[in-house]
């Protein structure tokens, strides 16, 4: 998507630059031949605006013709055809930058939506042949066996045939205690291997693992669309051939019937063609969902789609799970007080810690481990 944005955006650069060149030998070269000005302007109109005019095309062969790229096409060529030129590339040039503008709030918007879950595997150590080899995840296939080291995140679903583990699970579930795995139990990918070595028989492909699932999920969120976006759309498909038809009335009417000039009426036309499409429409409606999305990603919440942020509209109570979704789920001794009771032997606040670690350092509780580390000896 980066690369095409930066194609889009060196096209435009470089038309602009063309048309700038023409209106400049337009203005100030008066002495230059009709066909080299109008070449220029034909080149600057094929560098910002060919692949609309590729696009109307395509649609028109698949059946799909009454479109955005079509009224822009159609307007800017009926404004070659009354030889004005420079007003058909300027407007070409207007609305490949208004794109330009809309694939970058996308791009950025995608772009925070799919950091929000940054579970990924890069690396699967996979045993073959009494070795172990580094391969892809979506190298090893169903039923061979991958080794996991502490710290490393499961690249793929499976089922422990060695070793016993805790298992981080925080990033797929919210719970922030990690969760003991050993003798047959099943794991899926996306958790991180905690405390020790383990070795995972593989049941399902990459493509089929639970983290290959939520990532095609948090990259498709603006995907679903609300019931604004899908009256907008049902709304174009009528609206634009309406145009058309109007628009084709506008320029034949008033010569054929009433003596108008053609070159006017044509000239009219075009203009409500160019004013009536309905892409500013079309676009920002679903760009404002998708906007939505992705601001929300950049804060860390991941909504699924259009259609639930619409529902979030006109919510008025939420219930949620505290630890791991408002809380971290991480702890820390903020304060040491001692009761004053009889049999209590702690007379201060560093000796009541200390006791609290003794008695904790056998338990592998979030709570013990935090106590641990306050006391820290």
């Amino acid at each position: 998507m980066r690369k095409k944005w930066k194609k889009r955006l060196y096209s435009v650069i470089t038309g602009a630059g063309v048309f700038i060149t023409a209106l400049c030998l337009e203005h100030f070269a008066p002495a230059i031949p009709v066909w080299a000005l109008c070449g220029i302007f034909v080149a600057a109109y094929v560098v910002t605006g060919g692949d609309v005019v590729l696009k109307a095309a395509r649609n028109m062969i698949k059946g799909r013709i009454f479109d955005e790229n079509f009224l822009m096409a159609l307007a800017t060529a009926g404004a070659f055809f009354v030889n004005d030129y420079a007003e058909a590339v300027a407007v070409m040039l207007f609305y490949q930058v208004g794109e330009l503008f809309q694939s970058y709030a996308v791009n950025r918007s995608r772009k925070s939506i799919t950091e929000l879950m940054d579970i990924r595997p890069d690396f699967a150590v996979v045993q073959r042949a009494g070795e172990l080899l580094t391969v892809s995840p979506e190298a090893v296939a169903v039923g061979e066996r991958i080794v996991i080291k502490p710290g490393e995140r499961i690249p793929l679903d499976g089922i422990i045939r060695s070793g016993f583990t805790a298992l981080d699970t925080m990033a797929l579930s919210g719970e922030s205690v990690p969760r003991s795995a050993g003798g047959d139990a099943n794991v899926i990918s996306g958790c991180i291997n905690l405390t020790a070595l383990i070795e995972v028989e593989v049941t399902k492909e990459y493509g089929q693992s639970t983290v290959a699932k939520i990532l095609n999920l948090v990259e498709n969120a603006g995907n679903k669309k609300a019931k604004t976006e899908s009256f907008i759309t049902r709304f174009a498909r009528y609206y634009t051939p309406a145009v058309v038809v109007c628009a084709v009335l506008l320029a034949v009417v008033r010569p054929l019937f009433f003596q108008g000039q053609w070159q006017e009426w044509i000239y009219r036309a075009l203009t409500f063609l160019v004013i009536s499409c309905p892409c500013a429409l079309v676009i920002s409606v679903p760009l404002s969902f998708f906007g939505g999305i992705g601001g929300a990603g950049k804060m860390g919440i991941l909504i699924k789609g259009g259609n639930y942020m619409e529902r979030l509209a006109k919510t008025g109570i939420v219930a949620v799970d505290k630890t791991g979704t408002l809380t971290k789920g991480v702890f820390a001794v903020s304060k040491v007080v001692p009761a004053n009771q009889r049999d209590n032997h702690a007379e201060s606040e560093y000796e009541l810690l200390e006791l609290a670690a003794y008695a904790e350092s056998g338990s592998n509780h979030q709570i013990a481990r935090y106590i641990l580390q306050a006391y820290d000896k």
